[in-house]
């Protein structure tokens, strides 16, 4: 597949803002970052799979993907492929304090979902792009098993 883009390491260079290793964000830092990433890669796996649909549709498709819940079976189906430092980094996310809470997700859910997104956020950080889209790739095709 060749090289692995490091495309935070690219838009902070791009930007000239200040970066910091992956390890010294706060958990739930990572999972902000984090989600707006997977957000990024859902819609354009969507995009591409589904071709030119109609938005809504999309949204729709994506919507699903990116929530909570699915966030949660995601990580679940994906734990025995983690490396121990990924799993190390989920429980940080996932035991994370937060004061914000779950419009539409049990709070395990949620938690769970910030563990995953604390997850991304520290690959895509780490410039390991290659890893986070092998993992989040690997649980999309597990879902479509579950189903």
């Amino acid at each position: 597949m060749g090289e692995s883009l490091n495309f935070f390491e690219f838009i902070t260079e791009y930007l000239e803002t200040k970066k910091e290793e992956a390890g010294s964000y706060s958990p739930l830092t990572l999972a902000y970052i984090g989600d707006g990433i997977y957000e990024i890669i859902i819609r354009t796996f969507v995009v591409t799979r589904e071709g030119n649909e109609q938005v809504n549709k999309l949204h729709k498709k994506s919507s699903n993907l990116v929530k909570a819940e699915t966030q949660a079976k995601l990580i679940h189906m994906l734990m025995e492929e983690l490396t121990e430092e990924e799993e190390r980094i989920y429980k940080r996310g996932r035991n994370a304090k937060s004061f914000t809470s779950a419009k539409n997700a049990s709070i395990g859910d949620y938690r769970t979902a910030t563990g995953f997104e604390a997850l991304c956020g520290y690959l895509y950080i780490k410039g390991d792009t290659e890893r986070l889209l092998y993992l989040i790739k690997k649980g999309m095709e597990k879902l479509e098993e579950g189903k």
